[in-house]
């Protein structure tokens, strides 16, 4: 059950505060991912170790690429449309029509839920295998407890819609199976640890049937961002624990891959024929360790799945 694999710690990549949300870009062959805190979304293209970084006028949690290369982001205040300036990632920019810039990223709020309570942002967020975008909120003091999150689709037709799963604290774990007939989602909070599946209507973007796939009280860490491998097995980070956990569609438990950063926050397939899996991190306001917050790669043996694109048009921010 544990895996004896080979994990590599990408220098080339930085270090985060908190890393999440990474999603390997196939055409530029560049991993992408956010820091949280830092308003920054962060590449590097692996091959050159090359790395950018764009700011944003508000803390990033999650993104997502539509087919142009823009970019669908989570945010603080609602759902962005972002463009990212390659040759101005390090220029501040001024205002832009209705659009914000900072640092070579133009960003413009395309739509924005009710929020049920102060302190909230986006949270976990990716698209399912038709396209269309979800992302959950979260209260950002996770020492309140508040189960004001919600789960949102924001569909191809850029309509967002009203909360598709409520009563989450800290919404994570989004995935689906290989065929989007399942979808995964997980509360990472220590007072839940659990990650449910749904029976997913791919036509209408519909989930029912849910139910409890993994209790992490009976494993180790809290669930935190997830993946799905070519295998339909879910792979989740074990965030506290160090490791990773791969769950087969039965919901059994049939590996564990340790990481040397103790707060892994979320994982995404990439590299040369989807082989490889990236992991991102946290680094902890206190007792950080020095693998805390950076980029792991690993060859777990087992291919991903390419990651959907936002099957809408973005306007250009």
């Amino acid at each position: 059950m544990n895996g004896a694999v080979h994990v590599e710690r990408l220098d080339a990549a930085g270090r985060a505060a908190v890393g999440e949300c990474p999603v390997w870009h196939e055409e530029q062959q560049a991993l992408y991912w956010v820091d949280i805190p830092a308003r920054r979304i962060v590449s590097l293209h692996v091959a050159s170790a090359r790395r950018s970084e764009w700011a944003l006028p508000e803390q990033v949690a999650c993104i997502a690429f539509d087919r142009a290369g823009t970019v669908l982001a989570g945010l603080e205040s609602g759902l962005f449309a972002v463009t990212l300036d390659e040759a101005a990632q390090h220029r501040d920019g001024g205002p832009h029509d209705n659009a914000s810039a900072s640092g070579g990223a133009l960003a413009r709020r395309l739509a924005a839920p009710a929020f049920t309570a102060g302190g909230m942002r986006f949270n976990d967020g990716r698209c399912d295998r038709q396209g269309r975008f979800w992302a959950g909120t979260m209260v950002q003091d996770m020492s309140l407890a508040s189960p004001a999150g919600a789960l949102y689709r924001f569909d191809e037709k850029g309509v967002l819609s009203a909360p598709v799963v409520e009563g989450l604290i800290t919404q994570n774990g989004l995935a689906w199976s290989p065929d989007g007939r399942t979808m995964y989602l997980s509360d990472s909070h220590p007072q839940r640890r659990l990650i449910w599946a749904f029976d997913f209507d791919t036509g209408t973007g519909t989930p029912h049937g849910r139910r409890v796939f993994a209790d992490l009280h009976h494993y180790t860490g809290r669930p935190d961002g997830a993946a799905v491998d070519a295998d339909g097995c879910y792979w989740t980070c074990a965030n506290d624990a160090g490791r990773l956990l791969r769950f087969t569609p039965q919901g059994r438990l049939d590996r564990e891959v340790s990481v040397p950063a103790s707060k892994p926050s979320m994982c995404a397939f990439g590299g040369d024929g989807l082989d490889t899996l990236f992991v991102t991190s946290i680094r902890p306001s206190a007792n950080a360790g020095d693998d805390d917050g950076y980029v792991f790669a690993l060859r777990p043996g087992v291919k991903g799945l390419a990651e959907p694109r936002y099957a809408g048009v973005l306007p250009v921010a």
